[in-house]
């Protein structure tokens, strides 16, 4: 996921003059409710960022909404600030991570145009081993496709992996395509705990990831 999106702000009410002789309910149903609005101030980052990316199709509706966007982005910028001055490239950085949210155009285009090719994605995984030096981008087509990038990763500093993309396949039933290596970069990872992954990359792409409830084999 590692790899190489300004409108005006959708959500603002357009609030009329109320009409006296209609009562403040019907008023009131109308006016639009932001996000914002709707979690509450206690609420910790951790759980903002999570609540504001809970509908999104993992970054699908978000190509769309600028607005949306720049608000989980703001969220990220305040688990990040929880995250300075830890360590996240150190072994829990190992799992499979399942994707809940991204900016990144490549995958969201898979994710959303998979039906053009009469099939679906699915888990869209990010396989990290720090103790072998290595990382799968995966993308799955259940029952049995799955398209995967294999990378060799070195650890640069404590938030910060390098990597290099060392080949990529094409697999289904029985069959399988290879494809040829295609570039390098960088990945910060600004939050880590038991649960989840927050990432920044080079191409300045973000990454919301889960640990999943399996591990995932070539």
């Amino acid at each position: 996921m590692a790899k190489n999106l300004l409108v005006s702000n959708p959500l603002t009410p357009q609030i009329s003059t109320p009409n006296p002789n209609k009562p403040k309910s019907r008023i009131l149903r109308h006016l639009p409710v932001t996000c914002s609005t709707a979690i509450p101030k206690s609420t910790s980052p951790k759980q903002r960022l999570l609540t504001l990316i809970s509908d999104e199709d993992r970054g699908v509706k978000t190509l769309k909404n600028a607005a949306k966007r720049s608000e989980i982005t703001a969220a990220i910028d305040d688990i990040s600030e929880l995250g300075k001055g830890t360590v996240t490239t150190g072994d829990s950085l190992s799992a499979t991570w399942r994707l809940l949210w991204t900016t990144e155009k490549e995958q969201l285009f898979i994710i959303e145009k998979a039906g053009i090719f009469g099939t679906r994605a699915g888990d869209v995984l990010q396989v990290i081993d720090v103790g072998k030096g290595v990382l799968n981008n995966v993308i799955t087509f259940p029952p049995d496709g799955v398209f995967f990038v294999r990378s060799t990763i070195e650890v640069a500093s404590a938030q910060r992996v390098n990597f290099r993309f060392t080949s990529a396949v094409l697999r289904g039933k029985g069959w399988e395509v290879p494809l040829p290596p295609f570039g390098q970069g960088w990945f910060e990872t600004l939050y880590l705990d038991d649960d989840i992954r927050v990432v920044k990359d080079i191409r300045e792409d973000y990454l919301v990831v889960e640990r999943a409830p399996y591990d995932w084999k070539e």
